[in-house]
């Protein structure tokens, strides 16, 4: 992948073209020319561990283990229209979306009160996002699952404590009225939404920076963006290479993929979009197939940090 960035700035894109696929040359190409500069943020807990990439049963939790920490997220239960119904576990790409918007305001704006509204759709868009029809409806979608889900994270290093007591993301608020994008102002979501205190505390002490540019262009990949906001948070700590073997990779990001096996072609995949919007990744494969070897690397940000 460093040869891709390094042609793509010498000599332009068409010249990589030969090297990768269409798609992961036009990531690293936007990423590389992007001269907005805007800053996202996540949760270090989020970038640890993985949400389902596809629907699961709407009566079934979801675990996942990462490095020191195991993620447990239940479904639950909202009043709509006067009647309880049961919500699934938040899934794909539109509900990481929703939570990078979520924290990256909460970040800026040192307030659990975050607007949506024209301020989301304006952050969508710029993500490239156009939100109408069934996107609007996916979104709609996801963001009940995320406002009804109980969240939580198991840290090793607390010795079974949790990350949150309560578990909650949102304390009120991301639900959507019953008309989408009709009259002159679209009305898509709430003015507001109000997230949980615990879920807002651990966001502020725990931010991982993510540029914005990178999140545009893997914004319907969904184990690309995990990847990303991975590397993001584990490469530039690190002080010396690191192997990864197959099986904690597969514990943290193959959900949905009963066997190891099975899963590398479409990790491997994704981690070329992943290191295609992370110029400065540095990350190889081990020489006797074992897992990935993760090399200290410049934060994805570091240019806007001046690091």
């Amino acid at each position: 992948m460093a040869e891709i960035h390094k042609l793509i700035v010498q000599k332009g894109k068409e010249a990589a073209s030969s090297l990768a696929d269409a798609s992961i040359v036009n990531i690293a190409a936007g990423v590389l020319g992007d001269d907005r500069g805007g800053l996202g943020y996540t949760y270090s807990g989020l970038c640890l561990t993985a949400l389902p990439h596809r629907r699961i049963p709407d009566d079934q939790p979801w675990e996942r283990v990462g490095h020191k920490v195991k993620l447990l997220v239940e479904p639950g239960r909202l009043d709509v229209a006067g009647k309880t119904k049961l919500f699934g576990v938040p899934y794909g790409a539109r509900a990481r979306m929703i939570l990078i918007y979520l924290i990256t305001q909460a970040v800026k704006t040192n307030s659990r009160e975050i607007a949506l509204g024209r301020s989301m759709r304006a952050w969508l868009e710029a993500m490239g996002v156009t939100v109408g029809g069934e996107t609007a409806k996916a979104f709609r979608e996801q963001s009940m699952r995320i406002a009804a889900c109980s969240m939580k994270f198991f840290w090793e290093a607390e010795r079974g404590g949790t990350g949150f007591d309560k578990g909650g993301i949102v304390r009120k608020g991301l639900l959507f009225g019953d008309s989408i994008d009709t009259g002159d102002q679209p009305r898509l979501f709430d003015d507001t939404v109000v997230l949980d205190e615990v879920f807002y505390v651990a966001a502020k002490e725990h931010p991982v920076p993510l540029l914005e540019a990178a999140v545009r262009h893997l914004r319907d990949r969904s184990m690309s963006l995990d990847i990303y906001v991975w590397l993001a948070y584990r490469l530039h700590v690190l002080e010396r290479p690191t192997p990864i073997t197959w099986a904690a990779i597969h514990a943290q990001f193959g959900g949905g993929f009963k066997e190891a096996r099975f899963f590398r072609r479409p990790f491997l995949e994704a981690l070329e979009a992943a290191t295609a919007a992370y110029p400065d990744a540095k990350v190889e494969i081990a020489e006797d197939s074992s897992g990935l070897i993760l090399h200290p690397s410049r934060p994805p940000v570091g240019k806007l940090l001046g690091v």
